[in-house]
């Protein structure tokens, strides 16, 4: 049976028929787009005062921040940086100083001649990397004075990620506790010390002293391990020399 076209039909190939389905794509992306467009534009004009309030609040605190910082802040940090130079003094004199020391360390505490001492520094600039060093100096002050007690305070309050300084704040925690027959709290500090920063000189010393309380308390395997790291991983330094007999102590102790 034959088949018959209507007239004027034109088939399309398969090109044409794709280009075809493309274009009436592309034209519904772009009504779609136009309305999204439309709808944001309505909200951002119903919107414009908030929105416009919300960026000058951003902006504000920006340049509060920036300017806290430049004229708060930084100028703190210089003054602060200044009044600590005045009980360095008593402090480097009393640690060369071979007897006598605690009143030339109570200077640089209290202060003298109307300066500061690391005690007012540390309160008045709380916020300043100086008054966070002021709680050092006082510690140690304190721990060489045999004040104890104060001197895990102030060294409490300083923080510290020095390659040394923050291992020896710590290690002078241990050291206060020790002093005052608290074992079990100056090995939890000399472990933190030498875990603190890995270096050669205050991770194999804070391991010893940790090893060595842990034999005063009985608790040999953990000596034994704290003295093992030391000959594997710091065997030339001072602590390292001789480390196989308190390896062979802490064995033969269990």
């Amino acid at each position: 049976m034959a088949t018959y076209k209507k007239k004027g039909f034109k088939p399309k190939d398969k090109k044409e028929q794709h280009a075809a389905d493309m274009q009436s794509t592309t034209a519904e992306v772009f009504n779609t787009l136009d309305e999204t467009a439309s709808k944001s534009e309505q909200w951002i004009e119903k919107n414009s005062k908030p929105l416009f309030y919300g960026l000058v609040v951003v902006i504000v605190l920006i340049l509060s921040f920036l300017g806290y910082n430049k004229y708060i802040v930084e100028p703190q940090e210089t003054e602060a940086s200044n009044e600590l130079a005045f009980p360095r003094k008593y402090f480097d004199e009393a640690i060369a100083a071979n007897s006598g020391t605690d009143s030339i360390l109570q200077l640089g505490l209290a202060g003298a001649d109307g300066k500061y001492g690391f005690l007012d520094i540390a309160t008045k600039y709380s916020g300043t990397k100086a008054g966070n060093i002021a709680n050092y100096y006082a510690g140690v002050s304190y721990l060489k004075m045999k004040e104890y007690q104060k001197a895990i305070e102030y060294l409490s309050k300083f923080t510290s990620d020095d390659e040394l300084l923050g291992p020896t704040a710590l290690g002078a925690i241990g050291d206060a506790f020790a002093d005052i027959d608290q074992q079990a709290d100056a090995l939890e500090y000399y472990e933190k010390a030498a875990n603190k920063k890995d270096n050669e000189f205050t991770t194999p010393l804070f391991l010893f002293k940790a090893g060595k309380t842990a034999m005063d308390l009985g608790e040999f395997a953990k000596a034994e391990k704290l003295f093992t790291r030391i000959k594997d991983n710091y065997p030339t330094t001072e602590n390292g020399k001789d480390i196989d007999k308190y390896i062979y102590s802490a064995k033969y102790a269990q």
